[in-house]
């Protein structure tokens, strides 16, 4: 009876465990491609045309956040959030 008392007990450990992993893991697949983005940006490159626009900056703000407003969609259509 106390090993599967110990069996229920660590079955739901389990369960609370592999529920912050799920979080953590969307949480870093909403992330990467907007690292990816702001470490292009970030290199100094001399020649790259969208430096040399005027709303530049803000369309590449704009587009960082429509990916990740597409994936949290996502992510909740899918029903993963």
């Amino acid at each position: 009876m106390i090993s599967g008392i110990l069996d229920v007990y660590l079955s739901s450990i389990s369960n609370k465990m592999n529920e912050v992993m799920k979080v953590l893991t969307i949480i870093a697949t909403i992330f990467i491609p907007l690292t990816f983005l702001a470490g292009v940006y970030g290199m100094n490159f001399r020649y790259m045309p969208e430096l040399e626009w005027h709303g530049g900056y803000f369309a590449v703000l704009f587009l960082m956040a429509i990916i990740g407003i597409g994936l949290v969609i996502y992510f909740r259509k899918k029903r993963w959030i």
